[in-house]
Parts: C-alpha cells; structure tokens; sequence
C-alpha cells in the first residue's frame, strides 16, 4: 500500500537517576545513545578554554556496559589529585570524582583524547557567572547550547547566592566554576541539541546519604547546594553511604527537565548508560531511554459573537478563511443579551497561521473582537491509498489507531467529480464504492 501518515510524534529523553547524576555520567549516558563522538569534539572545542583532554571510552560497572567521560586537566595548579578524596562514608566534595584507579574493568574499545593548547586562562576555582558568561559568549557554540548553559550556570548560582546570602554576581563558584564542570555543563547541553530532543523527562533522584566536604565545611548528603536546586523535585536517598548526585547534575536535571516522575507511556527507541567513578554494591550508572510518543497537536481557535451580519456572508467568509488556511470553520447558533439571536463563528487554525486569520475576520465580519484559545487535536493516523474502482481510480483514507486499522473512506472531492460526469447520485457513488472495497477486503 503506498501511502502517506499523518501522525504527530514526540520524542522524549528520560533520565532514570537511580543512581544519582554528575556531570559526567550525564554526558558519557547521552553519548552511549550514539552520538557521533568526533562531531561532540569538534562542537565542544568551540569553547575556546586553555588546555584539557576529554578521554571517552567504554566500560563495565557491576557487569553494566556503558560510556565513561572524563575531563583530564593538564595545568599542574589544577591536578586531579584533587578529586580523588573518597572516605568509607564521606568524599571531599567536587564536581568530579575523577578517579584514576578502578576496581572495575574496562572494555577498551576506543577511547577518544582532545587537546587544548589556545588561549592562556587563570584556572583558579574561583570564577562568579559574568566570567563563566564571557567564556560561553565569546564561544562559537550554537544559540541553543549558550541559552541551555547560562540557565544550567544561573541555577547554581541562584542556589548558591541564597545559601550563602550574597547575590549572584556576589557568588564565586569553586566546583562549578573549574575547567572540568564548565565542560560538563556545556557538553550536555551539546547532546542534548545533537540529540534533536522535543522534551526532557525525569524520575526521581536517587542523592546517596553520608556526609560530604564542601568548600566551607563537613555536611551530611546532599550537599547544601544539591538540596536547594533540587527543591520542588522529588527525591529520595538509598543503597549508598556515598554522595550520588551532584550540584552540576543536579542544576542540569532543574534547567532542562519538564517533568519529574515515573516512566513515561512510550516507544522505546534507544537506551544509553554513563558510567561514574563510585564502587558501590548496586552499578554506578545513569541510565538514560529516549522513546516515541504520540502527541495531540497544539491548536487555535479564533471565536467571535455576531448579531448584526448579513447570513449571506458568510458563504463568500467560509471559502476564503479555508484558503488562508483555517483547518475548520463553523458556526453555531446561540442567544446574546436580551434574547438577541446570533452566531458564533469558530476558526480553527495553526498558530502560525492566526494574525493573517484574525485580519480577515476584522475586515470581512462586522466583529468588534476576537477570543482565542489553545486547543489540543487527537488525531487517528490516517493513509491515503489509490484503488481502481468501477468508477476508476479513487483516493480511498484508511483510519487507524495504534496500528489498529478503524474505519476507511473514499475521498469526498473526487466522489462528487464522477457524481457530476455520470449524472449518479453521489451518495450511490459512494456506497458501491464502499461496498467494493469490504468485498475485496473479505
């Protein structure tokens, strides 16, 4: 059958935290999607930062395959020794975990490693959000990826000006602020636009318990800057004496999710796991699921009341709204004040299509004002196949839902064209038409 599908989809990313999330387990999860790696690179370079390797290989945790990212820094004043600070029930407290030495194995498949050597840069921890805002403006990454970044940097800082009761320009970031989590955050936001994602779902997250060194002192999990990103988001903490979620993780699930909760009704398309650097009992992974979902269209409708109209318009109106593109137009009968009979006349449109509407209806009505709403559509999926009919060839529309085929119909328009040539009445045409069909189906 040839044919053509009218369908609206959806397609959603879905992070499943039961592991908590850093920075890079977000990328190494989005990554193991199938990501082109070198594309990544070459997008990611558009920062302009002093020197960093990216290494990005594949590995096991817990007999779990999936994508390990790591930032190598390679200026000695920022060595990441200072991330490797791991206690039975407490860790010093950075973005990054970047560990050098593994319990586990891991499968070298390929492993991807990215100089840095342009512009000399203080990598001091302590930048505020106008120097992390410069690095991103003077950056030649796409609109999207500044947008998605600044708001990732702004959540922090937000969380991190009220903890410490400064504003934000007040605020120095420290983790956040080093070379290491920049990457991170501006590399999710580079898969996340890589991935042509129409929305960005969430389960609850999983923060660990214990206690964890901050810049300011000992405090039990989650970090004070994790809790306040965090508020409204539902959470939980399980299976780990250990801190599972970061303040980095934390700001890009705040920035970039819209929903918060179980496993959305889809199809599931891909499935991609980022590997972190935590031994614990259950795998340290963040499992990410991209997945199709079919979605009601977003419409308008354009509705006004009118009582002092000339009926007789309305057949010049209703041809020429159709061919400005209204989807539909209708009127219904109804009484205003004082029992004055009228008519409201309902356009339904797309969204882009609503000034050009609205013109008309002022110029051609006798309207004062226009209400307008938005609308959702469900549609049944619909395929248009041509079949040869003792009439001739037909345009015949199938109706299916879910795959499951509903209902058919032969095209209206050609219907009343054989009805005109052959003098047969049109609802004749299209019963035989119809029962032809359900034979050569039977």
């Amino acid at each position: 059958m040839n044919s053509s599908t009218h369908t609206m989809e959806k397609r959603i990313l879905y992070f499943d935290c039961f592991s908590g999330i850093s920075g890079d387990m977000t990328i190494g999860a989005l990554l193991d999607l199938g990501i082109d790696q070198d594309l990544f690179l070459a997008e990611l370079n558009k920062i302009h930062l002093d020197e960093f390797e990216i290494e990005i290989k594949r590995g096991l945790k817990k007999g779990i395959s999936g994508t390990d990212f790591t930032v190598h820094l390679t200026h000695q004043e920022h060595s990441h020794e200072e991330h490797t600070h791991e206690h039975e029930d407490d860790h010093n407290h950075h973005e990054h975990t970047h560990e050098h030495h593994h319990d586990h194995s891991h499968e070298h498949e390929h492993t991807h490693e990215h100089h840095h050597t342009e512009k000399p840069h203080d990598h001091a921890h302590t930048r505020n959000l106008s120097d992390i805002y410069k690095i991103i403006d003077s950056s030649d990454l796409s609109e999207y990826v500044k947008i998605a970044s600044k708001k990732i940097f702004l959540i922090v800082a937000e969380a991190e000006a009220k903890i410490h009761a400064k504003t934000i320009d007040e605020v120095h970031f420290h983790e956040v602020g080093a070379v290491d989590s920049i990457v991170d955050i501006i590399g999710a936001a580079i898969c996340v636009e890589m991935l042509q994602i129409d929305e960005i779902q969430c389960s609850e997250i999983n923060l660990g318990s214990g206690f964890v060194h901050c810049e300011h002192g000992v405090f039990p999990v989650p970090a004070p800057a994790t809790l306040e990103i965090l508020k409204g988001v539902p959470v939980y903490s399980k299976n780990a004496k250990k801190e599972l979620t970061t303040p980095t993780g934390a700001a890009i699930l705040k920035a970039l999710c819209s929903e918060f909760g179980s496993l959305p009704e889809f199809v599931i398309e891909k499935i991609g796991y980022g590997l972190g650097k935590r031994d614990m009992e259950t795998p340290n992974v963040l499992r990410v699921i991209v997945g199709k979902k079919k979605s009601p269209s977003t419409l308008t409708m354009l509705e006004t009341n009118i009582d002092n109209m000339n009926p007789e318009i309305y057949s010049y109106l209703f041809p020429k709204l159709l061919d400005n593109k209204a989807l539909d137009v209708f009127v219904t009968p109804i009484l205003m004040k004082k029992n004055r009979p009228a008519n409201i006349l309902s356009v339904l449109c797309n969204e882009e299509t609503v000034e050009q509407l609205e013109e008309i209806l002022f110029t051609e009505t006798s309207t004062l004002g226009i209400r307008k709403y938005k609308v959702e559509r469900e549609e049944l999926e619909r395929k248009f196949d041509k079949v040869n009919t003792k009439y001739g060839i037909v345009t015949i529309k199938y109706a299916f839902r879910n795959g499951k085929f509903l209902k058919f119909t032969p095209e209206y328009e050609e219907c009343r064209l054989i009805a005109e040539k052959t003098n047969i009445p049109l609802i004749q045409i299209i019963n035989e038409i119809r029962a032809e069909i359900e034979n050569t189906k039977n």
